[in-house]
């Protein structure tokens, strides 16, 4: 019901108790004027009731009225008191809210009944809702893309590589890697393809081979010596390979992974091998060398996230759809899932609402407080004023009442 509707009700209820009011007036006046000429009994019981009724009505008249504004306009001590109590009505209506509506026991019931899993889940897995929730999304992050100050971003990122470069060893973190691969045993692929290259290389330069022993060789030794030398050489060699490379326990591998350990562990504990690394990083993260790089890196960061929001059917969006179809099916399917989410939303918003229930309570302390007092009077007059003419009507026929038992006392009794 609007404010007009309400208006227009309490205007007929206030008319249906003056009207009784003014019944009661016009009564009296008539059993006064017949009290005079007519010595009927029955006159005096009926004036009793409405001199009773009018003193009834007028007092119940009075005391609501006392509530919205001055009587008769005149400022009577205690009367206007909804205006002139507005802040102490605020922060006593803020505080039996919290106090009754918001404390633990009161909220504690309608929390728990909170299920939004599967509501999210099946308002997710529709199509139109995706492509709103994922459009104003890209909305909102090409908006603050596109407000932010590509200087300001860049130099945030070189400070933070500076402040986390000035920490790091990359002695220890090259030879942790290195240790890694040695665990993963990853470097014996390596080995195997380095062999077999080397092995393959011999194979195809055998001539180069001979010509290199022809060069080293004496004047007076005849060339097919020196052939036959250079092919048992390059034999050898590529043989020597081939079995590096085919024997996964050959010696020369548990070798050479002996020494990649040592060259990792040295790496981590020569202090050589730290001041290296120290001065290799101060070469590359100079101030302008990091502002450099961290301008390249947001400025491409920045083209390629822009061009993936902007595009229908980007593959940013095609993933993020893929990912929302899967999370919206298991909103709906999976009960551990639902019950994780629901458990996590009702503790937050349970801790939200005891942490600020006295936020709730200074919002309608403030919104009551700044109100006009006229205004609010006519908001309260507006929602209670109905019900308070009811009060007048009984205050009416109860005082006619009380007026009618105390003439009919005082005429048989006194």
């Amino acid at each position: 019901m609007n404010d007009e509707a309400k208006r227009k009700q309490l205007n007929k209820y206030k008319a249906i108790a003056t009207g009784l009011f003014l019944v009661m007036a016009i009564t009296f006046i008539v059993t006064t004027i017949l009290q005079k000429t007519n010595d009927s009994h029955w006159i005096g019981y009926v004036r009793a009731f409405s001199e009773a009724a009018m003193v009834g009505a007028l007092a119940d008249w009075f005391a609501v009225t006392a509530l919205f504004r001055h009587p008769l306009g005149l400022p009577i001590p205690h009367t206007n008191l909804i205006e002139n109590s507005k802040q102490k009505l605020g922060d006593n209506l803020g505080s039996f809210v919290v106090s009754n509506f918001l404390s633990p026991q009161n909220i504690r019931p309608y929390i728990q009944k909170l299920k939004v899993s599967n509501y999210v889940g099946e308002w997710l897995s529709k199509q139109k809702n995706q492509h709103v929730l994922i459009a104003n999304i890209s909305d909102i992050v090409l908006d603050i893309l596109n407000k932010l100050d590509d200087s300001e971003v860049s130099h945030f990122i070189s400070k933070k590589v500076s402040e986390m470069a000035a920490d790091v060893k990359l002695n220890t973190i090259v030879g942790n890697g290195i240790h890694y691969i040695l665990e993963k045993n990853d470097h014996q692929r390596m080995i195997t393809s380095l062999s077999k290259q080397i092995k393959d290389y011999i194979i195809e330069n055998e001539e180069m081979i001979q010509d290199r022993v022809q060069k080293g060789s004496y004047s007076f030794i005849p060339k097919f010596i020196d052939n036959k030398i250079a092919d048992k050489i390059a034999n050898g060699l590529s043989d020597f390979f081939r079995e590096i490379e085919e024997d996964p326990q050959h010696e020369i591998r548990a070798l050479i992974t002996k020494k990649i350990y040592e060259f990792s562990v040295d790496l981590k504990e020569d202090k050589k091998w730290e001041d290296e690394f120290r001065n290799i990083k101060n070469d590359l993260l100079t101030n302008e060398k990091l502002n450099e790089y961290s301008q390249d890196i947001w400025s491409s960061i920045k083209k390629t996230v822009i061009k993936e929001l902007k595009e229908e059917h980007s593959s940013l969006k095609a993933y993020i759809t893929k990912n929302l179809n899967e999370f919206s099916q298991n909103l709906k399917t999976d009960i551990n899932f639902q019950n994780k989410i629901d458990h996590w939303v009702r503790l937050t918003a349970y801790k939200y609402i005891l942490r600020n229930t006295h936020q709730f309570g200074n919002l309608i302390s403030s919104t009551v407080g700044n109100w006009q007092g006229k205004e609010l009077s006519e908001k309260l007059e507006l929602e209670v004023g109905k019900d308070l003419q009811f009060i007048r009507v009984n205050g009416t026929l109860v005082g006619g009442l009380v007026g009618l038992i105390i003439y009919t006392v005082a005429h048989f009794f006194i």
